[in-house]
């Protein structure tokens, strides 16, 4: 495996020549969203799980950015893409290790986004969280619309993770979050952002 620390590719600014982006392993994703996202937890599922690589690296161990991609809820997705809300896809968590290059954040979204079939998927979604003080900077620079702030929704904790009110087809009420032990943190909108890449037929 690649010693980071010891490794050219890593320097003040990403050289695109020295890193690619993949498909990764969804245990070694959780590991670095574990690790590095304020969520400390993700999707027990994905659509697409992109990694970013030292060019050259064999091992998903060696991954040190991901980009991790799910169908959003049924009513998010046709409040975003009417037209056809089977075809919106939702960056669920994008994540790089500390200590990398400022424009390794924009250089695994971009790839990762190239990845990702526009025949099949015309929009993508994402979300930048105010509980958390996150204005979507990345997003603005990558060229997404943006789209306004959502409607504020309460926000949980567990240990300090983050719990999704969603359960299965159900979503919990505050009671039984707090049956659950989670903490109430708050009611938070997100800045909105979507990239629409072209008019196509409706998913079958």
């Amino acid at each position: 495996m690649i010693d980071r620390m010891n490794c050219s590719a890593f320097s003040d600014r990403l050289r695109k020549a020295d890193w690619e982006v993949r498909p990764v392993a969804i245990d070694v994703a959780r590991c670095l969203v574990e690790a590095h996202h304020y969520a400390r937890g993700a999707s027990n599922t994905r659509t697409y799980l992109h990694g970013l690589f030292p060019k050259g690296s064999f091992w998903d161990q060696d991954c040190v950015g991901i980009a991790w991609w799910i169908p959003p809820t049924r009513s998010a997705a046709e409040a975003t893409y009417p037209e056809n809300w089977q075809g919106v896809l939702a960056l669920s968590r994008l994540v790089i290790a500390p200590g990398l290059p400022k424009n390794a954040c924009t250089f695994l979204l971009a790839r990762s986004v190239k990845l990702i079939p526009a025949r099949k998927w015309p929009c993508l979604v994402t979300y930048a969280d105010q509980w958390r003080g996150h204005e979507g900077t990345i997003y603005k620079a990558s060229n997404w619309t943006y789209e306004g702030l959502t409607d504020p929704q309460p926000t949980y904790t567990v240990d300090g993770v983050m719990k999704a009110r969603k359960a299965g087809a159900s979503t919990r009420t505050h009671q039984e979050m707090i049956d659950l032990g989670a903490q109430f943190e708050g009611r938070y909108a997100k800045h909105k952002f979507t990239m629409k890449r072209g008019t196509f037929k409706k998913n079958s």
